[in-house]
């Protein structure tokens, strides 16, 4: 049984390679909600989405984001009535996020509603959401504290970042199912994903960091920094903000209380030795993916390393 942690596009692209070499069964996905916002009245949350779009088949590639194919007719018309327009809503999306705001209204909950879209969708994976709860990420800046949406879509993460919240966070829930499966995976894994707004929103749900802290799963991360710098978008930037080393040991450093392996690009294998050094498992393996090859080898050889034993402790010598 695998669990997996995510959010984000790499996130989405790690999932991907996954899902076409683990049987649906074996599969739970855990996704961030931090990202959620009300968009023309209408409850979106854009990592679900993209997570469910991309186990569908449906993700457009081109963008990273929405349906493939779609149509903007009805943003250029809100755009004529004087709406904002700045997140790109296609006319497919809107379905979803209609669809969405109706199950809410009628008392579901985000869980329940995740479930019934993606099964809308032809989507056999478990796709959870982190929490039923509003938990919103908030990203202090100049200009002012953001959503993380308006930080990251509409102002091009230009601003300088002072500090970032998870508004909501300590009076939330986990969603159902999402503990137990943390506790019942035999492998637990955090997609590349931007570690501070992607995966920590997700751990600061209580109860999950402490469900991974004891859990008996083998829990690996997939590095976002390669080279010292984020693959895409200001996952660098966020970190840094966050007093956090943009580098691997970063990476690491952000995980260390209940992180077993990291898995980093080949080209840091210079600084993969260094980090090996203060005890930390690594393993080195082509984690960028501009194919759909590169997402499979990558989900391939990430499990592989996952299910290897880990090294027996260094003996000690006697005198």
């Amino acid at each position: 049984m695998i669990t997996v942690l995510t959010g984000g596009t790499g996130g989405a692209k790690f999932v991907d390679g996954l899902r076409q070499i683990v049987p649906p069964e074996e599969l739970t996905i855990i996704v961030n909600t931090g990202d959620d916002l009300l968009w023309w009245g209408l409850y979106v949350s854009p990592d679900l989405d993209s997570i469910t779009y991309m186990l569908a088949g449906k993700l457009s590639q081109e963008r990273g984001w929405g349906v493939k194919g779609d149509t903007f007719f009805c943003l250029n018309a809100m755009g004529q009535m004087g709406q904002p327009t700045w997140f790109h809503a296609g006319d497919r999306d809107l379905a979803t996020h209609i669809f969405r705001s109706k199950l809410l209204a009628d008392g579901k909950t985000l869980s329940e509603a995740t479930s019934e879209i993606a099964s809308k969708l032809g989507v056999k994976v478990r796709v959870l959401p982190m929490s039923n709860s509003r938990v919103e990420t908030r990203v202090l800046t100049p200009a002012g504290d953001l959503s993380f949406e308006e930080y990251f879509v509409q102002r091009w993460y230009q601003d300088p970042v002072v500090s970032v919240r998870f508004a909501g966070a300590s009076d939330a829930e986990p969603a159902p199912g999402a503990i137990e499966a943390i506790r019942s995976a035999d492998i637990v894994l955090l997609a590349p994903s931007n570690p501070v707004t992607s995966i920590a929103p997700i751990l600061a749900v209580p109860g999950i960091r402490e469900a991974l802290r004891e859990s008996r799963a083998r829990t690996v991360a997939v590095s976002p920094i390669v080279g010292g710098a984020a693959v895409t978008g200001p996952a660098g930037i966020l970190m840094a903000a966050q007093k956090f080393a943009v580098s691997i040991a970063g990476v690491a450093d952000f995980y260390h209380d209940f992180l077993d392996l990291l898995v980093v690009d080949s080209q840091d294998a210079t600084a993969a030795e260094e980090l090996r050094s203060t005890g930390m498992q690594v393993h080195c393996a082509p984690t960028v993916m501009h194919k759909n090859e590169d997402r499979i080898a990558l989900a391939k050889s990430v499990l592989d390393a996952a299910m290897q034993p880990p090294p027996a402790p260094a003996a000690v010598e006697r005198a």
